[in-house]
C-alpha cells in the first residue's frame, strides 16, 4: 500500500476541516461567545499540519482500490475525532467518548445523540449547535466528494476509487464524462437544494439560525436539531413540518434525478425503477400506518393523523431521524412498519442511509430468477433494472453486503445487550446506528437518547455508524493485515 499517498489525502482532509472551522468561528463572533478561540486554535492546527502533509505529493499518485478504501475509512475516522474536539475542549460535552459519539453521529448523518439527559441540547452554545448541525451537512455529501470537486485529480482512476468508497449504493456512476465535473455538479445541486429549503423555512417564520441548522440537518438526512424537543418544538406549525417532509424526500432520492431535470430529460425520470419503488414503499407504509392509527391510535384529528404519519414515514424512509410525534406510543403494527421502512432506507446515490432500495430490488429479482431457474433449468434469465442488465459482479456484491450486514448487526446486538437493556432497545439501537437513522424505540426512542449506554456499547455503535455510512467494506479493510503491506 502506498502510505505516502494516504498521508497526502489525509493532509487535504485536515486542511478542509480546518477551513470548515471558520464557519462556527463566525457564529461565535456574531453571538459574542468565547468558543471562537477553540475553533480558531483547531483551525490553525488542522491547516498547518494539513498543508505540511500536502507539500509532499507522492511521485506516483496512482491510487488503486486498496488505497481508496483505506483512505476513505481513515478520512472519516480522522474527521470524527477532530470534529469532537470543540465539544470536548470547551467542556460543553466533558466526556471524550460522549463528545466523539456526537461527532461520529453528526458526520455519518445518523442523528443519534447522548444529549438530553445529563446535558440538554439547548445548553450548548450557538456556535457549538451550529457546528453540530453543520457536521450533518458536511457528512451528507461526503468530504472526499468535496475534495474531488476542488483538488486537481490524482492519476488514472484514483478519484473513482475514492468516490466509490464513499458514495452510498451498489453502483457508482458518473453523471457527466469527467468525474471531477460530476463531483462539482453534485455539490452545486446539494447546495442549491439546501438554500431553497432555507428560504422556504424563513418564509415560514423560523429565524435565520434555526432555518439554516434545520436545512443542514435535512439536507444531510442527519436529523440533529438545535432544540431538545427537536421538530416537536414546531407543533402545530404545519407549513414548516410540511417543508421538512418534502425535502427529506428530495434528499432521499438519487441525485441523478436532479441532473435529468437540469438536462430537461423529464421522460427518463419516470423510467428510474428505484425511484418508483421508493415512492411506492412510502405510499404503502403511509396507508398501513394511517389505517392502523385510525383503528387503534389516539390522534386528536384526521389532519394530525395523516400529517404525523406522512412525516414519520418520510423521516424513516430517508433515515433523517426527525420526529413530530412520539411514535414509540403508536400501535405495534405501526412501529413495525416504521422499522421495516428504516431498514430499507433511501435510494442509492442520495444522502440517505439504510440498506438502499436498489439492493432490495436486486435481491428480490435475483430470488425470483433463481426460482424460475429451478422450474426451467435450461432457460437463461437475466436481471434488469431500468432496462439495463445488472452485472453478475453487482449481484454478488449485494449478496456479500447482506451477509456482512447481518453478521455485524447480530454481533453488535450481542455486545450492546451487555448493558442489560430490553431487547427492543438493543435491537433498534443497532438498527438506528447501522442504518444511520438516529432514533429507535423505547430508551432510544424519539424522546430518549443514547446517554445510558456503556462506553463499550457506544464504541460498538460508533463503529456501526461509520460502517453504515461507508457501506461496510472500507471500515472492514482496516482490519485486514494484507491491506497494510507495502508493494
Amino acid at each position: 500500500m502506498k502510505k505516502s499517498l494516504i498521508v497526502y489525502v489525509l493532509g487535504w482532509v485536515l486542511a478542509v476541516i480546518g477551513a470548515m472551522f471558520a464557519l462556527p468561528m463566525i457564529i461565535a463572533f456574531i453571538y459574542h461567545e468565547s468558543d471562537f478561540m477553540y475553533f480558531g486554535f483547531l483551525a490553525a492546527c488542522c491547516m498547518t499540519f494539513g498543508l505540511i502533509a500536502t507539500r509532499f505529493k507522492p511521485k506516483n499518485p496512482q491510487m488503486y482500490a486498496r488505497e481508496g478504501f483505506i483512505a476513505c475509512a481513515l478520512t472519516w475516522i480522522l474527521m470524527s475525532i477532530v470534529g469532537c474536539l470543540p465539544f470536548y475542549m470547551s467542556g460543553q460535552i466533558p466526556d471524550f467518548t460522549n463528545a466523539l459519539f456526537e461527532s461520529v453521529s453528526g458526520f455519518t448523518t445518523t442523528g443519534a445523540t447522548i444529549l438530553g439527559t445529563d446535558r440538554q441540547i439547548e445548553d450548548l452554545s450557538m456556535s457549538m449547535l451550529f457546528w453540530r448541525s453543520f457536521t450533518n451537512w458536511a457528512g451528507g455529501m461526503g468530504i472526499l466528494v468535496f475534495l474531488l470537486a476542488v483538488i486537481t485529480p490524482l492519476s488514472g482512476q484514483s478519484n473513482m476509487y475514492l468516490m466509490k468508497a464513499e458514495s452510498p449504493g451498489p453502483v457508482v456512476s458518473k453523471l457527466i464524462p469527467k468525474l471531477k465535473g460530476t463531483a462539482v455538479l453534485l455539490y452545486i445541486i446539494y447546495g442549491a437544494l439546501t438554500l431553497i429549503q432555507f428560504i422556504l423555512l424563513l418564509c415560514g417564520g423560523l429565524n435565520w439560525f434555526e432555518a439554516l441548522t434545520v436545512s443542514f440537518s435535512t439536507a444531510g438526512t442527519g436529523g440533529l436539531s438545535v432544540r431538545n424537543e427537536g421538530i416537536m418544538a414546531y407543533e402545530g406549525q404545519y407549513y414548516i413540518q410540511a417543508v421538512i417532509t418534502a425535502f427529506m424526500f428530495i434528499f432521499a432520492v438519487n441525485f441523478s434525478v436532479y441532473y435529468l431535470i437540469i438536462a430537461k430529460k423529464f421522460k427518463q425520470i419516470f423510467k428510474i425503477e428505484e425511484v418508483r419503488w421508493f415512492y411506492g414503499m412510502y405510499i404503502l407504509a403511509v396507508i398501513i400506518i394511517g389505517v392502523d392509527l385510525m383503528i387503534e391510535g389516539d390522534m386528536p384529528s384526521q389532519l394530525d393523523l395523516w400529517h404525523h404519519t406522512a412525516f414519520q414515514v418520510a423521516t424513516f424512509a430517508s433515515s433523517t431521524g426527525f420526529a413530530t410525534y412520539d411514535f414509540d406510543k403508536w400501535p405495534e403494527l405501526s412501529k413495525t412498519v416504521l422499522m421495516t421502512v428504516a431498514f430499507v432506507g433511501a435510494c442509492a446515490g442520495s444522502t440517505g442511509g439504510g440498506f438502499k432500495v436498489s439492493r432490495i430490488i436486486i435481491l428480490l429479482k435475483n430470488a425470483l430468477k433463481e426460482l424460475k431457474t429451478i422450474l426451467h433449468p435450461k432457460s437463461v434469465k437475466t436481471i434488469k433494472i431500468d432496462g439495463k442488465t445488472v452485472k453478475d459482479e453487482t449481484i454478488r456484491s449485494v449478496s456479500v453486503y447482506l451477509s456482512i450486514f447481518v453478521t455485524i448487526y447480530l454481533l453488535s446486538v450481542l455486545l450492546v445487550s451487555i448493558n442489560g437493556f430490553d431487547f427492543e432497545t438493543n435491537f433498534t439501537a443497532v438498527l438506528a446506528t447501522l442504518n444511520n437513522m438516529g432514533p429507535g424505540l423505547n430508551i432510544v426512542g424519539p424522546t430518549g437518547n443514547f446517554y445510558g449506554f456503556s462506553n463499550l456499547s457506544k464504541y460498538v455503535l460508533m463503529f456501526d455508524m461509520l460502517a453504515g455510512r461507508l457501506e461496510l467494506l472500507p471500515l472492514l479493510f482496516l482490519f485486514d493485515p494484507s491491506c497494510w503491506k507495502s508493494k
